[in-house]
């Protein structure tokens, strides 16, 4: 037995160890050996059926209702623009985000293995090189439909593109510490297409309030990704992926995630009390009060409930976007 070899052992007998005592049980973890060998296999293998879910299309609402917000915030008659609207959703969502999501699953290719072995790459369906070429042609494609809306819509989708390279991808590779990694996805997903929607709608500079909620809300998406962190507590622990969940621990993790998101649903509710659309105000702030009595449940079973508070108190935050954006209408 060479060098390389007694190193590959060792290796796989650490994974092993670190795994049952994650409490992995056996049949999972010859699952997940396999699924490390498939991330680094060489040579090209795509399987056209397992493209759309290495594309993760259920992540693709979050940055297509921002942009639709940033639209709507604008006043703007959307109707005689419904073709920049259509054009800058596609763009959001099937493109620009899903080029986020293949880019992070070629970089997070092993603790995908551990977390979600059932993924594209860990399952061998899609080599990892394949999934660069699939990257590539979804930058090249966004592109030319940003240049279709405006030259400057290329600019905001190139800083998408180094956002996402940040967010995965080495030197910088923020999503290893929660704080930073977090920061850049509810930049990248809520605020640059929320004001890309602003932007592509008047061709021009957004108003401050439109700014500002593009911030805020922003910020406050900080908080949903702690959420999503919860179910890559294993993986992330194996691999010494620093997410807030691992950080902080569970409760305190969603105690933290639910200040974050109040926070900033108070700041967007202040803003619409200073422009005085009341009615607004009055529809956000219910849409607050009905996601305290789900963040108590959440805090009090945070490993049971992450994934049902992102999906049921999670919409409720969506929703108040868009109530928003409507409120500050000119």
């Amino acid at each position: 037995m060479n060098g390389r070899d007694t190193l590959t052992t060792e290796k796989q007998q650490g994974l092993a160890e670190q795994l049952l005592q994650s409490g992995v049980g056996d049949a999972r973890r010859k699952i997940i050996e396999k699924a490390l060998e498939n991330v680094n296999k060489p040579g090209f293998r795509i399987e056209p059926s397992a493209i759309l879910p290495l594309m993760k299309p259920v992540t693709w609402f979050p940055p297509m209702w921002a942009f639709a917000c940033g639209v709507v915030s604008t006043g703007e008659n959307i109707a005689d623009n419904w073709f920049i609207l259509v054009r800058g959703v596609l763009l959001a969502g099937p493109l620009m985000c899903a080029m986020s999501q293949t880019m992070n699953d070629y970089f997070d290719r092993e603790v995908d293995a551990i977390n979600e072995p059932d993924r594209p790459i860990p399952s061998g369906k899609i080599s990892k090189s394949a999934s660069w070429l699939i990257t590539f042609g979804l930058i090249v494609t966004g592109f030319l439909v940003a240049l279709s809306i405006h030259p400057y819509v290329v600019i905001i989708a190139f800083v998408g593109v180094l956002m996402s390279h940040a967010y995965s991808g080495p030197p910088i590779r923020a999503k290893r510490n929660g704080w930073f990694g977090n920061l850049i996805v509810g930049l990248a997903y809520e605020g640059v297409a929320w004001l890309t929607g602003s932007f592509s709608i008047t061709q021009g500079i957004p108003s401050g309030k439109t700014i500002a909620l593009a911030i805020i809300f922003s910020l406050g998406a900080h908080g949903i990704m702690t959420l999503n962190d919860f179910k890559s507590i294993v993986g992330d622990n194996i691999r010494k992926v620093a997410s807030i969940p691992v950080q902080l621990g569970e409760k305190r993790a969603a105690i933290l995630a639910a200040i974050i998101m109040d926070v900033a649903q108070v700041a967007a509710i202040t803003i619409l009390v200073v422009k005085g659309s009341m009615t607004m105000t009055v529809i956000a702030a219910l849409l607050l009060a009905a996601q305290l009595p789900m963040q108590k449940i959440l805090i009090a079973h945070p490993e049971e409930k992450a994934v049902w508070y992102n999906a049921f108190g999670t919409l409720l935050y969506v929703l108040s976007m868009m109530v928003c954006a409507v409120g500050i209408r000119p």
